[in-house]
Formats: C-alpha cells, structure tokens, sequence
C-alpha cells in the first residue's frame, strides 16, 4: 500500500529530482533540517503560488508514492488550516525516504 505526497519545489529542486531519473529529493541544505512533503495538492499549489513563484520566479508541484508503512514514523502535522497538512521528515532520513518512494515523482502543476 502506498500514500500519495506531493512537494513544492523550484528550478533548481527539480533540476536535481530529473538528474536522479525522477526517483528521489536532494538532500537538504545546511539550514533545512527538514524535509516536508504535503498531503495534497492544494496545499502543494498554494506553496508554488504563494512563495516559489515570488521567491524564485517559478514554481512546480510534484507527485509521488511512499511506501505508507514506512510513513507511519512520521505523524502527520497540521500548520495552519484544514489543507496544511505536512510531514517533517528529519534531514537524516531522507535517505531512508527516498528508498521508499515507489513508481516516479511526477510533475502536475507549473507555474510562472
């Protein structure tokens, strides 16, 4: 069984989930301790909208699968409204994350 995540990410994000034949996210940075997939689209998109596409010009929102026992460490977090649903994924297993991802992440929405 698996859950269907999506991620908000930008150019330089998705740059680096294509070099990886879209089967897995970078590492985080230095100051991003946490890696946070969302829990549905419309979430994914208000992040692309609202911040990736002021921030850096453009915005993508992707979709993938996780294996859901392996989800099930990682409880989900609301930070906001009903939609903002997320999961904080520690930096050191996004590893273990991304072994986890099944099938390919998919690009549904670009904006600009």
């Amino acid at each position: 069984m698996t859950t269907t995540l999506f991620r908000p990410v930008g150019l330089a994000e998705l740059i680096l989930i294509e070099q990886s034949g879209w089967k897995k996210f970078p590492p985080r940075l230095p100051d991003q301790p946490i890696f946070y997939p969302v829990m549905n689209e419309e979430y994914a998109i208000q992040i692309s909208t609202q911040w990736n596409v002021p921030a850096y010009g453009k915005g993508y929102v992707t979709r993938f699968e996780v294996n859901t026992e392996f989800l099930q460490a990682y409880p989900v977090q609301n930070v906001g409204g009903i939609i903002h649903d997320e999961l904080w994924i520690p930096a050191e297993d996004l590893e273990a994350f991304n072994e986890n991802i099944v099938g390919l992440i998919e690009v549904t929405q670009r904006y600009e």
